[in-house]
């Protein structure tokens, strides 16, 4: 499966829960409550875990895995942690858990 159809599955997943696919940066993005959890950029999926917790910790330490820089000029966003898709398995476990941190 590329991607795109990975997105699609979570973003169909997450329906249910009031999610949406919708876009940030030019780029497909899942938000709920108006606000963005989820972003794809190339073969990565980035997610707001929130800089600190535990869940940010765990993603940023999968290989591969860095600070989300949308914007490819070397600001990336501390909250956010972009996983490339060679652990494709964890991204709707990280979806589930970057929509909670938005309604904690």
């Amino acid at each position: 499966m590329n991607p795109d159809e990975l997105f699609d599955d979570i973003a169909d997943d997450l329906a249910v829960r009031g999610v949406t696919a919708g876009a940030m940066f030019g780029k497909r993005a899942l938000k709920a409550h108006g606000k963005a959890f989820a972003c794809l950029k190339d073969d990565r999926l980035a997610f707001r875990l929130g800089d600190g917790t535990p869940a940010h910790t765990r993603a940023l330490a999968l290989p591969g895995a860095e600070l989300f820089d949308p914007s490819g000029k070397h600001r990336p966003f501390k909250d956010w942690v972009a996983v490339p898709r060679t652990h494709a398995d964890q991204w709707p476990h990280l979806a589930e858990t970057a929509l909670g941190c938005l309604t904690a």
